[in-house]
């Protein structure tokens, strides 16, 4: 694994230090630095080995950032960081969680009143200090204090698109020991839950001293937290990782029993004690003739354990993929053999919701449609941001350069061998309105409508909002629909029955934006849409080539909601798409 993550994190801390202290210009270039070191495609500590030029090959790396990253490597610290700290020793993450709340807000509220963390932060307002700070007010104070819960939540939590690439370098690891049968990950990670406490995961072997003692040695451990003799936790990315080693005959059971949800094993354990059998991380046991199941774990004759397969057929079950188990039906699906044939990421053909540097892309056109063709996509969208409701900095189009944009990449879709559509992603007010004139929009090859201001309405509200939206005849798209940020921002609370049914009516498809810190709409949403015969559509909102390969988390979030690939729009083939869009067919 590389550190890419780990340095562009420092100059966006970096960045928000500077920010808080009112510091011109530098912000921007530290954070625009930051993100093409996450998203460059060779390890940064092999590319500083290299040295400083090498570094400076790097979009947006010039003479002095590359300069901090040659010192981090080298010392271990970067001094100016250091210094930053110094002059501002605020935890700064955990601060920026609670909504409302940016790095110069940090930094007045530590000026004014001190305050470093979430406690100083609860505090003071619970004081009603805040309100005293010029600029601020009652109404200020009171959302803060109402969004501190969530930013505890969230600061104990980890991104799935963050844990999962940290799991997925671990298993890779493992799966090459010969002390190794079979590893996979367990958990709300392998449910591809949004977030994640910590990565579990589960090994299969007859030598559980090998595994931990390779496990504790992995390079990409930074600490080791505990070590048993068949467990162990170590630290990796900041994220804590438990490993349990299972022997072969029991590894089914565990995998079973640790992936949970508790809710869905709690309703298998209930029709195991219904047929005289008992189910538990140890495997399924014939119960029947024994005097007292509760004597121990292993009691009774063993009748499953190997795998999940055996454990749910035990159960007479189909096998359950993990995305389902959530206690939501899917037990009885499976006693009726009903589950759903979930969408695959293979399926997915194309995307209909991407970014260029036109609005805030950090891609040309070119980039993007090369990327595009690179991942074997049939066909790619280009609807950058319009102007309107949410969109500052002068980010978004207005009508006449979204119009100007149309030609460009009709030239451009000359030039690759994929279906090239122009749209926009048009801003929802907060009635329901768009923020681009009729018609253009009926000039457009795909219209995404998507909520980015407006934010804290109520329930009923919101959704009458969005289902004008929905139902707006131009709108092919409604984009990532509550808005949230995942452990940043909690967004619209929707009745989704109510939007899933107006898009069904109305024929418009209900996004899952799969960008790592939306994954919007949840499988809740996407549950709904499927129920009420709506389409939905798994787009990335990829604003680089990288954010393209975003698609998977979207994919998995689907699968959360029990979409199957007819329900989804972009694994159908270019002319059913054009079709679905209202296109001709040429």
């Amino acid at each position: 694994m590389s550190r890419n993550d780990e340095v562009a994190a420092l100059f966006e801390e970096f960045a928000d230090l500077l920010d808080a202290q009112d510091v011109a210009y530098k912000p921007q270039t530290y954070r625009r630095a930051a993100e093409n070191i996450r998203e460059f495609g060779q390890p940064i500590e092999a590319v500083a080995a290299e040295g400083q030029s090498a570094l400076e090959e790097i979009d947006g790396v010039g003479d002095a950032i590359s300069s901090k990253i040659l010192e981090y490597f080298e010392t271990g610290e970067i001094e100016e960081l250091e210094a930053a700290r110094a002059d501002l020793p605020v935890d700064m993450a955990a601060l920026t969680r609670v909504e409302g709340v940016g790095p110069k807000t940090v930094g007045r509220l530590y000026e004014a009143l001190g305050v470093e963390t979430l406690d100083d932060l609860e505090a003071a307002a619970q004081a009603g200090k805040i309100r005293e700070v010029k600029g601020f007010g009652a109404k200020t104070e009171e959302n803060i204090l109402e969004n501190i819960p969530f930013a505890r939540e969230a600061r104990e939590r980890s991104l799935l698109g963050d844990a999962r690439p940290v799991a997925d370098d671990l298993l890779s690891y493992l799966s090459g020991l010969d002390a190794v049968a079979e590893a996979e990950v367990a958990g709300s990670i392998r449910r591809w839950r949004e977030t994640v406490g910590d990565i579990d995961v589960l090994v299969s072997s007859t030598d559980a001293d090998r595994v931990v003692a390779a496990f504790t040695d992995w390079d990409d451990a930074t600490s080791v937290i505990e070590s048993g003799e068949s467990k162990a936790s170590v630290r990796a990315d900041g994220m804590r990782v438990d490993l349990r080693v299972v022997v072969p005959d029991e590894y089914g059971a565990a995998l079973q029993y640790f992936t949970g949800s508790k809710e869905h094993n709690v309703t298998l354990r209930n029709r195991a004690i219904a047929r005289d059998l008992k189910m538990n991380e140890y495997g399924v046991f014939d119960v029947s003739d024994v005097e007292d199941p509760d004597a121990g774990q292993r009691v009774g004759e063993r009748i499953a354990g190997a795998t999940e397969d055996e454990m749910y057929a035990a159960l007479d079950l189909a096998w359950t993929p993990a995305e389902l188990r959530e206690d939501t039906g899917e037990v009885a699906a499976a006693a009726s053999d009903d589950l759903p044939d979930l969408v695959t990421p293979s399926q997915i053909r194309g995307d209909l919701h991407t970014h260029t540097d036109w609005s805030d892309g950090r891609a040309t056109l070119d980039e993007m449609l090369a990327g595009a063709e690179e991942r074997g996509y049939d066909y790619h969208a280009v609807t950058d941001h319009a102007t309107g409701p949410g969109m500052v900095g002068g980010v978004g189009l207005s009508d006449e350069e979204l119009e100007e944009q149309a030609s460009v990449v009709e030239k451009a879709a000359t030039e690759v061998d994929i279906e090239v559509l122009h749209g926009v992603e048009a801003n929802v007010d907060s009635e329901g309105g768009l923020s681009v004139g009729d018609d253009l929009l009926d000039r457009l090859d795909i219209v995404v409508a998507s909520p980015h201001a407006a934010l804290d309405q109520e329930r009923e509200e919101a959704t009458d909002r969005l289902v004008c939206a929905v139902e707006h005849p131009a709108v092919d798209v409604l984009g990532h629909p509550t808005g949230r940020l995942l452990n940043r921002r909690k967004g619209l609370e929707l009745d989704y029955d109510r939007i899933a049914a107006a898009a069904a009516e109305s024929g418009t498809a209900l996004e899952v934006n799969a960008n790592l810190h939306r994954l919007d709409l949840s499988g809740t949403g996407v549950r709904a849409a499927v129920d009420a015969g709506a389409t939905v559509v798994v787009n990335t909102d990829a604003h680089s080539p990288g954010e393209l390969d975003y698609a998977r988390y979207g994919v998995h979030t689907a699968r959360r909601g029990w979409a199957e690939s007819t329900d989804v729009l972009n694994t159908w083939d270019v002319g059913e798409v054009r079709a679905f869009l209202g296109l001709d067919d040429g």
